[in-house]
């Protein structure tokens, strides 16, 4: 869910919105790079963070918009990121990206795992989206974030905020899908957050869209979790309008 989200809404923002939007895969398994048909063996973000490229010299335009695309090395960056700062690695790569204000959107998909390239996507943004599913597991996972976003925040990005979780793969006919998103809202009350309003229903499109390497809004335009999708990116314009500090995103799970 985490990748589709960061995907969804990297194409949804360009495709359907005309803003330019730039997307970083951080996640190791490269997901949202295969997905869009980026070129994974030279110039990825990997290069950015061990400083053997520029982060403007990096980004790639795939069939989907322009991307910084993953590499398997950045498994490896724990290891890698030793010295002291490592945490403000990203943030200092892309300072001359965002100076040029190319972009009115960046969308950060960051590992499942909250190490060194989580709290690097977290210390670079302005705000955090948190996809979720309905069930007790997807819970303790955001109770685990929640701890890194208050770290990140006192220590590394006082701005940070966490724009809300977003509910996938969700099944409003059942109680268990009831009772978890009533606990969850709970707990985004907890964190200083919100449930998002659009809640993103299960759907093989998704995967079908993944899998023949095209936006979803394309692929699927009339099914009901690209109307999903679209109501969920059309909450993040509306916050943005209300707060036009948010400019950039990291999708965190």
């Amino acid at each position: 869910s985490k990748t589709t989200t960061a995907l969804s809404l990297w194409t949804g923002l360009s495709l359907l919105k005309g803003f330019k939007t730039l997307a970083i895969d951080l996640d190791p398994q490269c997901n949202l790079t295969i997905s869009s048909g980026g070129v994974m063996d030279k110039n990825t973000a990997f290069d950015v963070l061990t400083g053997n490229i520029q982060a403007e010299e990096s980004v790639q335009s795939t069939k989907l918009g322009d991307l910084i695309a993953g590499h398997k090395g950045l498994s490896g960056m724990e290891a890698l990121l030793t010295q002291v700062g490592r945490e403000y690695r990203l943030k200092n790569e892309l300072s001359s990206l965002m100076e040029t204000r190319k972009y009115d959107f960046i969308i950060i998909d960051t590992p499942p795992s909250l190490g060194i390239l989580t709290v690097n996507a977290l210390t670079a943004c302005t705000s955090a989206i948190v996809p979720a599913n309905a069930d007790f597991f997807s819970m303790y996972g955001i109770s685990q974030l929640g701890e890194t976003l208050a770290s990140v925040k006192k220590y590394t990005n006082p701005q940070l905020k966490t724009a809300g979780i977003l509910l996938t793969r969700y099944t409003a006919r059942t109680l268990l899908s009831r009772d978890m998103t009533a606990n969850i809202e709970k707990l985004a009350e907890l964190l200083g957050t919100k449930v998002f309003a659009s809640k993103i229903r299960e759907s093989v499109t998704v995967r079908e869209a993944q899998l023949a390497q095209k936006s979803i809004f394309e692929y699927a335009p009339k099914s009901k979790v690209t109307q999903d999708y679209e109501e969920f990116i059309n909450e993040i314009i509306n916050d943005v309008n209300h707060d036009d500090t948010i400019r950039d995103h990291s999708v965190s799970h």
